[in-house]
Formats: C-alpha cells, sequence, structure tokens
C-alpha cells in the first residue's frame, strides 16, 4: 500500500496556498492551489534543460548563466555537473520558501546544489535580472539564459507582450546574451507559435523531448549567432 502525502510546510502566495509534501524518505511534491508544479521523481526534462542549454561552456573560463526558477534544484544541479569551476550561476526566485526548501528537506536530492559555491540565489523576478544584462552599455552578458518555471510558452501565451515568451521579451532576452549565447526554455507541451517567435528574433533554434511516453515536456534551445 503506498504511503500517505503529508504536508511539511505551507506559505500562502499570490498564486494560492504553496505546499511541500512527502511521503517516504525522497519522495516529494510541490503544490501550489491544489495543483502538482514538481515531482521529484519525474525529473527527465529538467535535467535534459540544465545539460543542454550548458553544453557549449563545458570548457569555457568564467563562464555567466542566469536561471529563471529554482524548483527542487534539479535544473541547476544539471548546470553545475556541466559547468567548470570557474562558472558563476545566479538564479532568480520568486519564493523564498523554495530556497528554504532547497537547503532544508531537498537537499539531498540534490547533493545541496543551492549552497554550491559558484551559486547565488536572488529572490527577485527573472525579468528585472534579464533587463540589467540587456541595455546596451550593460558591464557583463551573459553566457546562456535558462528558464525552468511551471508555466512555460504554451499556444495562447501573448505573442506580443507575455513577459517571458512574447517577441519583446525574447528580443530582450537576446539582448542579454553573449555572442554564441544560449536561451534555453522548459515548456509543458511543444509550441510552435514560440519557435517561430525565437527564430524572428534571430536566433537558431532546437527544441528536445527528453520524456519517453505520456505528456512530454519540451526543452528549447536558441543560439544567438556568432556574430
Amino acid at each position: 500500500m503506498a504511503l500517505p502525502w503529508r504536508t511539511i510546510e505551507a506559505v500562502q502566495t499570490e498564486e494560492g496556498r504553496l505546499e511541500l509534501r512527502q511521503r517516504g524518505e525522497r519522495d516529494f511534491l510541490i503544490c501550489v492551489d491544489g495543483r502538482v508544479l514538481m515531482n521529484s521523481v519525474a525529473h527527465r526534462s529538467e535535467q535534459a534543460l540544465g545539460t543542454l542549454a550548458c553544453a557549449h561552456l563545458k570548457g569555457a573560463a568564467q563562464a555567466r548563466v542566469l536561471v529563471g526558477g529554482l524548483g527542487m534544484g534539479f535544473t541547476l544541479k544539471a548546470i553545475l555537473d556541466t559547468l567548470p569551476a570557474s562558472a558563476r550561476i545566479e538564479v532568480a526566485e520568486l519564493n523564498p520558501m523554495v530556497e528554504t526548501w532547497c537547503r532544508g528537506p531537498l537537499a539531498a536530492l540534490t547533493d545541496s546544489a543551492v549552497t554550491d559555491p559558484r551559486v547565488q540565489v536572488k529572490i527577485s523576478d527573472v525579468t528585472h535580472r534579464i533587463r540589467r544584462h540587456a541595455v546596451e552599455n550593460a558591464l557583463e552578458k551573459l553566457d546562456a539564459i535558462i528558464l525552468d518555471l511551471y508555466t512555460g510558452p504554451y499556444m495562447h501565451s501573448h505573442k506580443r507582450d507575455d513577459p517571458l515568451f512574447g517577441s519583446i521579451a525574447i528580443r530582450t532576452t537576446k539582448a542579454a546574451l553573449k555572442p554564441g549565447g544560449v536561451f534555453a526554455v522548459w515548456g509543458e507541451d511543444y509550441d510552435a507559435g514560440f519557435t517561430k517567435r525565437l527564430k524572428q528574433a534571430g536566433f537558431v533554434t532546437t527544441h528536445h523531448q527528453p520524456r519517453r511516453g505520456g505528456f512530454r515536456h519540451v526543452v528549447y534551445l536558441g543560439t544567438k549567432p556568432a556574430q
């Protein structure tokens, strides 16, 4: 008989009650308003997101990466496993409780990735962080921008004004990247419109669906041309 889920901790947010649930030693859920956002058992696509987004940086000195969304830390762990010791990774997370969970009950799932010395977590909206690097005189551009958010692009995303996946946001993200930099996005299912907007902005695009069978999550990759 399966063990029952128990709520370890919960906090009220604008989107509803955010909960961390557990059964057994390593089986966790993060839910909001009763909807499951993350599952510690099924994270193949999150690992693929981190690995694919940073594959071009394996030998890069001083690689600089921005991640939107911490989740359970699986994407961050894959990024750390790919990047050299000189890399710096900034994670923008909206809810401080998620960081607390990753430093506490979830830490064993990722070898406490959030405490790696290469990582800095900021309680911030990732769109604000992207805009800092996008301005023309920004001191530092990024090698990769990775969005690991539970609301990925979908067919009803506002094609122009969506703050993350619309055409204006895509152009801003491109401006924040170095030549050859990668914009990587997790999505629940494939959205051809998002790929089209990436191409229109000048990205060279690919997408991957690493999960086998069932509901196939997507990793979108947009590479900024080197010139």
